[in-house]
């Protein structure tokens, strides 16, 4: 069993910045790739941006050049910079990891506004 304990979410204004942090704990594994995903409301689960185990890194088109994701392995930890930040990028912040086996993990979210 893998826990996920997300935390970095909170109130920024609109050009703000935040930092997203991932901690994966439980029993030993092996983890894959990790991702940050979002959902506004009334709007579907979305990928945000993805890094597999040798730190390759994919982004989705409404966030490149703001937001860069990172990854601490002796940590087990991913990590998601978030720069310029508009209200557009309003949302519930989910993390998602694929272990040994393909077996897929979810944080608990965590709340990003983007507000002034």
């Amino acid at each position: 069993q893998v826990q996920l304990v997300e935390s970095g979410g909170g109130l920024v204004q609109p050009g703000g910045s935040l930092r997203l942090s991932c901690a994966a704990s439980g029993s030993m594994f092996v983890i894959y790739a990790m991702s940050w995903y979002r959902q506004a409301p009334g709007k579907q689960r979305e990928l945000v941006a993805g890094i597999t185990s040798s730190s390759r890194t994919n982004y989705a088109d409404s966030v490149k050049g703001r937001f860069t994701i990172s990854r601490d392995n002796a940590k087990s930890t991913v990590y998601l910079q978030m720069n310029s930040l508009k209200p557009e990028d309003t949302a519930v912040y989910y993390c998602n990891v694929v272990i040994g086996g393909g077996v897929i993990y979810w944080g608990q979210g965590t709340q990003v506004t983007v507000s002034s």
